[in-house]
């Protein structure tokens, strides 16, 4: 038997991939000693070569997210690129942890526990198969409605559509044989996993609250609209409803043709649901305080104390989060042990203040500035109208996430820079259906391959689908749902005045 080489000893000793970190060093060089394109100060430079490692870290996967946010943190601590001491260089790089939208996807991420730790996400998809499992299709409109339900309070779309539904799609598969180990994924799996997957980026898309960028996202729309144009919790989902819901309307259905199931009937579906029902026993107590806590947060996400006593009775999102998890806690639903345990927040609440911070440092020396009126200026010297620049830059911002293996890495790295440069070449009064569209574009994205989003490895890594359907599929979705959004959307906005 061969011994292991040198370089896979050496890998097995150090705590992050090998490959990765050189790549990471050498391109961390290059664009440090590089000479200062005009424009830039010297530390704004040092600071995209910081940015572009970051990114390019994750992408590479060198370490986990967390790990690398950790130490990008670290390195413009040290770098004093933000401030002229270490100190304030510190309160940089930390600054973010303060912003309440950040704490908006961590407490959320910690309500959604209670979703698994009840049982309540699988009583309520196996119901859904019980109404509608008569046919194939009619249990992809299963999987998709309940994620429907799901999204405004399971701000981590892996988790909803990986750890809540997947399983639950993964079970009926294999109750029909449709096990990818015996080669029988086509009987109904290649289309029901399909259907899980494409469910998650519209439903994204759905609510600020159904994915970990949205909030991000919120924040670049302000900015670079000057404030004039402000998304709420539920101004986004007035806007965001009608073109999503006929996105997830028309998707079962696209799929069905992109990968048609062998088996078309499945009447056995209702009494499997059934039977699943039956296990889970009667409705827990737990299980009715979780969906008073849902009810409830919708209602004061949706704006319901202000609408009946006044704009002085109007809460934070940020609160209204805060408030569901007190409630959960109060009632036991949740343990502290419980919010100790769930790592993924912990997790979130690393990375995604690291990532606003590199993102908001971008904007504060002047980088994004820089960069969206280079790329204004060349937009503007080929000539194209108004409609064909909005249409390159959604495009191109949408299409480049093949490089991307994390979307709110894509959303933090680039969507600012397109935004700007749209508040500057389209029209005011087209000016929120391009945000809105843009909007759309970085849920879309998530459609297109296999690495695109944390909900991809889970559902992919389960073998039902190929890796040829996978990326054909996406990028047909990722059309149609483009086109979903600019008619269908264009429309519903045009009624509700927004151009």
């Amino acid at each position: 038997m061969n011994k292991p080489g040198f370089y896979h000893l050496l890998q097995e000793k150090l705590p992050f991939r090998l490959i990765p970190a050189l790549i990471c060093l050498i391109t961390y060089c290059v664009f440090y000693y590089a000479p200062k394109p005009a424009g830039l100060s010297l530390e704004a430079w040092h600071f995209v070569a910081i940015f572009v490692t970051a990114i390019l870290a994750i992408i590479l996967k060198f370490m986990p997210i967390g790990a690398v946010s950790i130490i990008a943190i670290t390195i413009v601590s040290l770098s004093k690129t933000t401030s002229a001491t270490s100190a304030k260089a510190v309160a940089d790089a930390l600054n973010s942890y303060n912003n309440p939208l950040i704490w908006l996807i961590v407490v959320s991420v910690l309500v959604a526990r209670g979703l698994i730790k009840t049982g309540l996400g699988a009583r309520l998809g196996y119901c859904f198969i019980a109404l509608l499992g008569k046919h194939t299709i009619g249990i992809g409109y299963g999987l998709a409605l309940c994620e429907l339900l799901l999204a405004p309070i399971t701000p981590s779309n892996t988790a909803r559509g990986g750890g809540i539904m997947h399983p639950i799609m993964r079970s009926i598969a294999l109750a029909f044989n449709s096990d990818p180990a015996k080669g029988t994924q086509g009987k109904v799996g290649t289309y029901l996993a399909l259907v899980n997957y494409h469910a998650n980026p519209i439903t994204s898309a759905m609510f600020v609250t159904a994915t970990a960028p949205n909030p991000l996202a919120v924040n670049y729309i302000a900015e670079a609209t000057g404030g004039s144009f402000r998304l709420s919790w539920n101004s986004w989902a007035l806007y965001m409803l009608i073109p999503s819901l006929a996105a997830l309307l028309l998707m079962p259905l696209v799929i069905y043709v992109l990968s048609p199931p062998q088996l078309k009937q499945t009447p056995d579906a209702v009494p499997f649901a059934r039977e699943k029902l039956k296990n889970l026993g009667r409705l827990k107590a737990s299980e009715i305080v979780m969906m008073l806590t849902f009810l409830l947060m919708l209602v004061l996400w949706a704006g319901g104390p202000a609408a009946v006593f006044g704009p002085a009775y109007a809460l934070d999102s940020t609160l209204v989060a805060l408030i569901g998890l007190t409630v959960l806690l109060l009632c036991g639903t949740l343990s502290w042990q419980d919010i100790l345990a769930e790592k993924s927040a912990w997790d979130t609440l690393i990375w995604f203040g690291a990532l606003v911070m590199l993102a908001g440092q971008l904007n504060k020396l002047g980088i994004i500035a820089w960069f969206s009126d280079n790329l204004r200026l060349a937009i503007e010297q080929s000539g194209v109208s108004w409609p064909i620049a909005m249409a390159i830059l959604i495009a191109t911002f949408m299409y480049s996430h093949y490089a991307f293996a994390s979307t709110t890495a894509h959303v933090s790295a680039m969507m600012l820079a397109f935004l700007t440069v749209g508040a500057h070449l389209i029209p005011a009064e087209y000016l929120a259906v391009f945000m809105l569209l843009m909007l759309a574009a970085s849920t879309v994205m998530m459609g297109l391959t296999h690495y695109a989003t944390g909900t991809s490895p889970i559902i992919f890594g389960s073998g039902f689908v190929s890796l040829g359907l996978w990326w054909g599929a996406g990028f047909i979705m990722s059309i149609v749902n483009m086109l979903v959004f600019i008619l269908i959307g264009g429309l519903w906005w045009k009624i509700l005045g927004l151009w």
